[in-house]
């Protein structure tokens, strides 16, 4: 009876020693890139049995593996945004309470569009290098492992000549892709006077391989050591050193190299960022689970998954690639778009989004009808550009844009003002035709974008005519859209009004056959809300600077700004 009061009292004791301290369960859910997913979800579980709580209560960390490009969607349109290339949220997307993208230029691209996206904390919990995987007889006729190339290497090998196959990640949709290519575009931008060409060579070379998904890019790498295959396969991609691991842990017939090319691109940095709306307790929570993924514990998981801890170090398990160099990668990343202008790596976020737009634009096909404004406004210098006319600018920007377009596009141009043709606002100089044939004719046609003094705005007979216009050349297969360059707002008394309008697009618009109607706004005179009561009928944006100076970028934006689907 003694003997069995006894053990009974010493599991009692150790029953009240082991039990949690806490009580209830406060909710906190984090969304991983999935292959760090595993590493944070053993994490959790460690954190769980080690009774992780909030004063008294214990917190349940949900973790979920969700694709980088399918949490920014549904961040992007709890904000009214929209990330170029991501496209609308699925139904089954959530908002996290914590997010851990692979990398912070997620975070860096929607904080830039949406300034009440404020995520706190952005701390680096893990790395990986973004490297260019090759297979390694591809890699060895470069001179691998012995020689270290360079993006200037890479991109002479891109464009001048015919043997590497290169491929990429929709770079608007994969973080890893977007690194890759503004490496290659920083390359391209020291050729001088050839840079434009040879970004332009480089996109072309890149869209030629390109694919939506990840796993479907790798797939396309040799599955034979016979030369033949190893030729006609996939030669070289901007992936991540973890993508390489993984790869190579399948024992493939042949192997991936993992070339290190300087400078270094910037690195997966899988930033913790807690969402903004987080309440107190939440947030607390979210703190004690970050403490956890920057002990020694996790530096260890994070090996057996590929990646390296946030120095560039790696731990136990790691299977580093032949000539892997520790640390790599770039400095941690900044997530603030005042911040003074860096992201990872130390690009500016204003980089990042020429390089996606001018992506867009080269490798989409489309069919546009550009209309410029040559109101007598368009005569006003422009002091930030050495006082040369908006008129200057905006063919400035036009011929450059021409130039990123190849031949597969279809390219019309207007200008309008008022009665510039007759009592018609709007006179065509060339009709939407393709650019292979017409090119040299467009170009001369710049020239004859000449402001009208005196001239007024006549915006909306114009917007109507040009939609229209579109509509009856409409083509399957590619982005319609009407491009319209203005810096004012409508002044033509004896034209429609914004109601009559509206409802003539409203009943023209087509679902069947959807045509985006784009405003590029210059100067202080242009009414944004007036525009887009126009875009909210028709689909498409509206796209201001109040520095005429600006307009290069903001025609890229506008041009990049595309339909998730193309009919």
């Amino acid at each position: 009876m003694a003997l069995v009061v006894v053990t009974a009292g010493v599991w009692f004791g150790y029953q009240r020693l082991t039990a949690p301290s806490c009580s209830g369960a406060l909710p906190l859910v984090v969304s991983a890139t999935p292959e760090i997913a595993p590493a944070v979800q053993a994490a959790a579980d460690r954190w769980r049995a080690d009774s992780g709580a909030v004063g008294d209560t214990c917190v349940a960390v949900e973790v979920t593996a969700s694709d980088p490009v399918d949490v920014a969607a549904v961040v992007a349109g709890q904000h009214g945004v929209a990330l170029a290339g991501v496209g609308q949220a699925s139904g089954t997307a959530i908002a996290p309470d914590v997010w851990v993208p692979d990398s912070s230029t997620w975070l860096l691209r929607l904080s830039s569009l949406a300034p009440g996206f404020t995520p706190a904390n952005n701390e680096s919990v893990a790395r990986s290098p973004v490297v260019v995987a090759m297979p390694e007889p591809v890699a060895t006729n470069l001179g691998w492992p012995d020689q270290q190339l360079t993006w200037t290497d890479l991109l002479q090998q891109i464009t001048t000549g015919t043997e590497l196959r290169t491929g990429i990640v929709e770079p608007t949709r994969d973080a890893a892709g977007l690194s890759g290519l503004l490496a290659l575009g920083e390359a391209a931008g020291e050729a001088g006077a050839n840079a434009q060409q040879a970004t332009t060579a480089a996109l072309r070379a890149l869209a030629t391989g390109r694919s939506a998904l990840r796993e479907d890019l790798i797939a396309r790498f040799p599955r034979s050591a016979d030369p033949a295959s190893v030729a006609s396969a996939l030669g070289a991609a901007a992936l991540s050193e973890e993508d390489v691991i993984e790869y190579n842990a399948a024992q493939p017939p042949i192997a991936l190299a993992a070339l290190y090319l300087e400078p270094a691109p910037m690195s997966l940095d899988y930033p913790y960022a807690v969402l903004p709306g987080a309440d107190p307790a939440k947030a607390a929570a979210a703190a004690g689970f970050y403490s956890v993924l920057t002990g020694a514990g996790f530096r260890e998981r994070l090996g057996d998954q590929g990646l390296r801890a946030p120095d560039g170090t790696w731990g136990a398990g790691f299977s580093a690639p032949q000539g892997a160099p520790s640390p790599a990668g770039t400095a941690p990343a900044t997530v603030t778009p005042d911040s003074g202008g860096t992201a990872a790596g130390g690009l500016d976020p204003v980089v990042i989004d020429r390089t996606l737009a001018t992506w867009t634009s080269v490798t989409l096909p489309a069919q546009m009808l550009a209309v410029i404004d040559v109101s007598g406004s368009m005569l006003e210098p422009v002091p930030t550009a050495d006082n040369v006319t908006r008129a200057d600018l905006t063919r400035e920007a036009a011929r450059r844009g021409l130039g990123l377009f190849d031949d597969s596009w279809a390219l019309g141009l207007w200008i309008f003002s008022t009665e510039l043709d007759g009592e018609q606002d709007w006179r065509e100089l060339v009709p939407i035709s393709p650019l292979s044939s017409r090119r040299a004719e467009l170009e001369a046609s710049l020239s004859e974008v000449v402001p009208k003094r005196n001239g007024n705005t006549g915006l909306y007979d114009t917007t109507l005519a040009a939609y229209l216009a579109v509509q009856d050349e409409w083509a399957a297969g590619r982005v319609n859209s009407v491009v319209i360059f203005t810096d004012g707002r409508n002044e033509d008394d004896s034209g429609l009004t914004q109601d009559e309008l509206l409802a003539e697009l409203a009943e023209a618009a087509d679902p069947q056959r959807p045509i985006q109607v784009i405003y590029v706004g210059i100067g202080d005179g242009v009414s944004q809300e007036e525009l887009e009561s126009i875009t909210n009928t028709t689909g498409g944006g509206v796209f201001v600077t109040e520095d005429p100076a600006n307009i290069g970028d903001i025609l890229l934006k506008a041009i990049a700004l595309r339909p998730t689907t193309v009919r």
